[in-house]
């Protein structure tokens, strides 16, 4: 198959000085934003504001960490649902990661940074705190023309308040000898949405509707945002949760990061959103809840754990 007749992700540009809430160029913005959540889940955002340094210097941060001795790196435990060390998985050898939460937050950073490096290490913790705000603006922007597209945006602040930021960050290495390449199981996220960044190594796939993988290229100033089960969930079912996974084909180590957003109350589809058309698919559910729930072997097993969950 030809990479002509290869599906891409949308690109949307978000760089532009003049996208601001009540412009035209926001408003096409929105329309663009929901269409691409829409046909497939997520779309690769440009946003070259992001100064090289602090991209040089996450990315050397993250080989610092993942460099440091697996005991030291398992102390980041699960107190909750996604926060904690993955790794030395024998079916999934190329793989590490780990959660900071609240990331966007100086504490939570530092929390983090003390239980790695004990004597601290002050410049770890501002490189992972400042990408994790600039993240968050980006989530954030994306949420609000979400809510803006739908004309649900009288909904968008009480989002936002409850709204906690769980920072992954990862590690792949390439496979070694007969080591299958596949770096991370395909799934969907539980978040609400995803923003997904990444050194200059790629290896991250996307399913679209009809069945076909896309391999999504995105250049150093590119984000992928990813629709989480939460968002598909709000939106009754007009925005797609796209499974994903990890494949690593080159020769060098991928190093990438995570920002997922999740609520830290009750979720619920907005009344606006539930029509004829579109008959209410879930229940109000606690988001903190389906992360425990997708941690048990049903909710493990379930072809679409948050139907499982809380489906009408």
């Amino acid at each position: 198959m030809s990479s002509e007749l290869q599906p891409k992700l949308p690109v949307l540009d978000f760089s532009s000085e003049n996208l601001k809430p009540g412009t035209s160029s926001w408003e096409s913005a929105c329309k663009e934003v929901r269409l691409a959540l829409e046909d497939y889940g997520c779309f690769v955002l440009v946003y070259n504001k992001v100064p090289s340094d602090l991209r040089n210097g996450v990315f050397g941060a993250l080989e610092e960490l993942f460099d440091l001795p697996t005991e030291t790196k398992m102390r980041n435990k699960y107190e909750k649902p996604l926060n904690g060390y993955v790794g030395q998985i024998p079916k999934l050898p190329l793989h590490e990661s780990m959660g900071i939460d609240n990331a966007t937050t100086q504490e939570g950073t530092q929390s983090f940074t003390n239980l790695m490096w004990p004597n601290g290490n002050d410049n770890f913790c501002a490189r992972l705190h400042s990408y994790a705000k600039l993240a968050a603006e980006l989530d954030d922007m994306v949420s609000r023309m979400i809510h803006e597209s739908y004309g649900v945006e009288k909904y968008y602040d009480s989002h936002k308040g409850s709204t906690t930021y769980l920072l992954r960050v990862l590690k792949n290495r390439v496979p070694q000898g007969n080591e299958p390449n596949i770096a991370f199981v395909t799934h969907t996220d539980k978040s609400f949405s995803t923003i997904l960044h990444q050194n200059q190594v790629n290896g991250l796939e996307v399913e679209t509707k009809d069945g076909n993988w896309i391999n999504v290229e995105f250049s150093p100033s590119s984000f992928v945002v990813i629709a989480g089960d939460a968002l598909m969930a709000w939106s009754n079912d007009r925005i797609l949760s796209p499974s994903h996974r990890v494949t690593m084909n080159g020769k060098e180590t991928r190093y990438s990061l995570g920002l997922f957003s999740f609520s830290n109350g009750i979720v619920q589809v907005p009344e606006e959103l539930v029509d004829d058309e579109h008959p209410l698919q879930y229940k109000p559910f606690d988001h903190t809840g389906l992360l425990h729930f997708f941690r048990t072997d049903e909710g493990y097993k379930s072809k679409c754990p948050i139907k499982a969950y809380c489906g009408v």
